[in-house]
């Protein structure tokens, strides 16, 4: 018996497994595809952004450096001439791109970076154009390492559970496990499967990603456009495009999209009469937006699109998912160990369903705001004044940076709940560099390393470093959690006793 199933090996499946790989579980990967690479994972059908937060997970993890060059280079972050350079004065340098909302692209200038909260240089501050081969690729590779098992082409038909574990069963074999985590995508079979509740609102548009043949395709303007009938996209690589026909969702996968109906709605939607002389593959999607009531059931757990679906509007998806295999990978090990504190586990619902529904209404009051309609260029002439200021364009980058979320921890210092910044000891340690074992970590910044008592016997899951950083942002001391979230935070003089009692809190009695 293995002590985890998990069920689909697309980027938040494969992360996932990797995190438990690494804190020493058994793990198993069913996948139904017999195959890892399709065009559709590949560019640049199958470009996707990769948020600030979803980079940092990456180099947290030793990873970012194998992403760069599977990625090709597409659009790095940080270069270590800016992070260093910037570091000198302990200053964060301005990114390079805030994103669009809605298709309405904003200006990295008018990001206000002071106004940002707890950020310093790292090499994880911009986001990376990638695409899903490219990071399955850079997954897989790492779980191999690890000693994670692929199979490949097992289609799950059912899932049984009782106290002691799941069964996930194929047609033909049974795939045991104390654990099992969903993690196939948005038609999840395993949500169903297992009995989740699924809610949400109803989609207000088909949207069609094709590569097609196309002699006058440069007379559709190039990037996002909104339309009078909706919106569409021309990818800066020769008949690749993108159109939303706000239909209700009547279309989506009703039957295949033929040459002559995306011919006809990219014509009614763009307003050119543009020809399409043959598809080389085309396929739809919505914006319907769905969320389950809980991530969890008994021994079954949901992470990515299988606990959440929204719009491909404003890259998302992908990042969201991530952010739930980096919280709920140690959470599970610990409960797999048996060292977990009553309830950590809990936390993976409490923490990420809420962070799932904001993405949810954030996706949604995009589509609102280019569903065709007469009232729709007034708030749009609203929006883009909003949008072009100074505050709005910092607000939108904020959000999409993912950099700004914070749990609940139920501590009043602002930096609690957060994810860490990325502190460095002035000998040049990074933060990031002493998270890539799976272990929290424990930075101690006063001069009498005032905690380093205090620590002894967690050291299985804690990490203790001390020394002086070169912006320790008014903190003695700072307890990081294995996914980067600040879980305790004192000041110059720490509270030798409030340490111990979220350390406790997150990682159990100490030995």
């Amino acid at each position: 018996m293995h002590d985890v199933l998990v069920v689909g090996a697309g980027p938040v499946g494969l992360f996932l497994a990797c995190e438990l790989g690494l804190a020493g579980c058994s793990v198993l990967v069913l996948e139904r595809e017999p195959e890892p690479t399709t065009p559709w994972r590949a560019y640049p059908l199958g470009m996707r952004g990769l948020s600030a937060g979803s980079v940092e997970a990456f180099h947290r993890r030793g990873m970012l450096p194998r992403l760069l060059t599977a990625s090709g280079g597409n659009a790095a972050p940080g270069t270590d001439l800016d992070v260093e350079s910037a570091a000198a004065e302990d200053e964060a340098p301005p990114p390079r791109s805030a994103g669009h909302f809605g298709g309405m692209m904003l200006d990295p200038a008018d990001v206000d970076v002071d106004s940002l909260p707890f950020r310093l240089p790292g090499p994880a501050l911009e986001g990376v154009m990638t695409s899903l081969e490219a990071v399955e690729s850079v997954l897989a590779e790492r779980a191999a390492k690890l000693g994670v098992e692929i199979r490949r082409g097992v289609a799950v038909s059912a899932v049984t559970q009782d106290d002691e574990g799941v069964i996930a069963h194929d047609g033909e074999h049974e795939h045991a496990a104390r654990w099992l985590v969903g993690c196939d995508g948005g038609r999840s079979a395993v949500r169903g499967l297992a009995g989740f509740d699924f809610v949400g609102t109803d989609p207000m548009f088909t949207g069609y990603v094709m590569h097609a043949d196309s002699p006058d395709a440069e007379r559709l303007r190039q990037g996002f456009t909104l339309t009078p009938r909706g919106m569409y996209l021309r990818m800066p690589f020769p008949g690749h495009l993108a159109v939303q026909d706000f239909d209700g969702g009547a279309y989506d996968r009703s039957r295949p999209p033929t040459r002559e109906h995306l011919q006809e709605v990219m014509r009614r939607v763009s307003g050119v009469d543009v020809t399409l002389d043959g598809i080389r593959l085309a396929s739809t999607f919505t914006d319907r937006a769905m969320q389950t009531t809980t991530y969890r059931r008994g021994r079954v757990l949901l992470a990515g699109d299988a606990a959440h679906i929204h719009s491909p509007l404003g890259g998302q998806g992908l990042n969201l998912g991530i952010g739930d295999a980096v919280n709920l990978g140690w959470k599970l090990a610990a409960t797999v160990r048996g060292d977990a504190p009553d309830g950590l586990l809990d936390t993976y619902t409490a923490e990420r369903h809420p962070v799932g529904a904001r993405v949810l209404d954030w996706s949604r009051a995009q589509v609102a705001a280019i569903a065709p309609g007469p009232h729709t260029p007034a708030l749009l002439g609203v929006l883009r004044d909003l949008l072009g200021t100074r505050d709005g364009t910092t607000y939108v980058h904020d959000r999409l940076s993912g950099l700004s979320i914070r749990y609940d921890l139920g501590e009043d210092d602002p930096l609690v709940g957060r994810n860490a910044p990325e502190f460095r000891l002035r000998e040049g340690t990074r933060l990031g560099d002493l998270l890539q074992d799976g272990r929290g970590v424990v930075l101690d910044f006063t001069a009498d390393h005032r905690l380093r008592d205090s620590a002894a016997g967690w050291e299985d899951r804690i990490r203790y470093v001390a020394g002086p950083a070169r912006n320790d942002l008014g903190h003695g001391a700072v307890l990081v959690r294995p996914d980067g979230v600040v879980a305790w935070a004192g000041d110059r003089e720490p509270d030798r006793e409030a340490f111990g009692r979220a350390a406790r809190r997150w990682f159990g009695e100490p030995v």
